[in-house]
């Protein structure tokens, strides 16, 4: 008996990640560790802690509503004050929310918004608006002449970050089709909705339904291949080409370089992820739009603290998720491309110089 109890006892203290011996303060649920840049976030959500009273544990829900659920059960049972969540679906992470706000847990929407329930305190973000328009505006900058081909891409039909950058790419992007700089080519829904300046959530909705890459490096390559294969000659040459993120942006950019019909392309990207910082140092991807979530987990721990320590945590905007207006705390994005890309990334020491070659 003294064994097995000693065993018990053991176990217990093993199975206490966060650091402290009591309840976790802060739960953390992430999409997946698939992705460079959550991993990411979760060392730099650990450091954000360190030096305080508080404790957290981070699970990652590895692309299932499911698993996310679950991981918000367990961080629940763990005894949580605030939780922090990127939902991997924001209709569905509504039900596990609502689970962690009926025990009187504050509930953070981290980057990503949840919808269609009261049971969302905060929401901390970058303008996801503005991230799309500073593609867009990339685009419009480098067109040459008139009739470019625009190829349009998409996040997941599931994420309401995917329709708020498309919302903010098709307000630029809109004015410079219907004057003919650009003409859409593999969207009839695009198309035909070209003379509508601002789109209702179910126009944006059949746009996205048909472009969508799912943010699926694989997903967005096939895509790609598709369209390129029906594509008429006059809608090849210099294009340009909207990708929703830096994943997507790759799989896609190493598609259009691949067909020999293609001049030259513009592609846009998101994140500011190592391979796409090297892709755009090589001159095979154009763009990213940069952002600091350096800045984004202070914010939102920050956020957690303030909630910790008995005080309203400062914010600066709202978001309608459908059900309410969700108070938000926006951060600033910086567009990189070859220019800018030393002092955006390695002067601020986002990354290291030895990191890249040829920069």
């Amino acid at each position: 008996m003294l064994v097995v109890l000693m065993v018990a006892v053991f176990v217990a203290a093993c199975g206490n990640s966060s650091g402290g011996s009591g309840s976790v303060s802060v739960g953390i649920v992430l999409p997946t560790k698939d992705e460079p840049r959550w991993v990411q976030d979760e060392q730099r959500f650990k450091d954000a802690l360190s030096g305080t009273d508080y404790t957290t544990e981070i699970l990652f829900s590895q692309g299932s509503s499911a698993k996310e659920k679950e991981n918000v059960e367990t961080l629940i049972n763990k005894g949580i004050q605030v939780l922090i969540i990127c939902p991997q679906d924001g209709d569905a992470a509504a039900a596990a929310v609502e689970a962690a706000k009926k025990e009187g847990i504050t509930v953070i929407a981290y980057d990503r918004l949840i919808t269609n329930t009261d049971a969302v305190d905060y929401y901390v973000t970058f303008d996801s608006v503005a991230v799309g328009a500073a593609q867009a505006q990339y685009l419009v900058d480098n067109a040459q002449g008139t009739g470019v081909p625009l190829y349009l891409y998409a996040g997941a039909a599931s994420d309401n970050n995917a329709f708020l950058f498309f919302q903010g790419a098709w307000s630029v992007l809109q004015p410079k089709i219907a004057d003919g700089t650009f003409k859409i080519a593999n969207s009839n829904e695009a198309e035909a909705l070209k003379g509508t300046a601002e789109l209702a959530r179910d126009q944006l909705g059949k746009i996205i339904g048909q472009v969508t890459t799912n943010w699926d490096a694989n997903e967005a390559k096939n895509k790609a291949q598709t369209h390129l294969t029906a594509a008429s000659a006059d809608m090849k040459g210099d294009v340009a080409i909207l990708a929703p993120n830096d994943g997507t942006a790759r799989s896609i950019a190493d598609v259009f370089a691949s067909d020999s019909d293609v001049a030259n392309f513009v592609v846009t990207g998101q994140d500011a992820e190592k391979a796409s910082i090297q892709y755009i140092i090589d001159g095979k991807q154009s763009m990213t739009v940069f952002k600091d979530v350096r800045s984004l987990v202070t914010d939102a721990m920050g956020m957690a603290v303030s909630i910790l320590d008995g005080n309203t945590p400062e914010t600066t905007g709202s978001y309608d998720n459908g059900s309410i207006e969700v108070k938000a705390k926006q951060t600033d994005v910086i567009v990189v491309d070859k220019a800018n890309v030393k002092s955006a990334l390695i002067d601020s020491e986002y990354y290291e110089a030895s990191e890249f070659t040829g920069l």
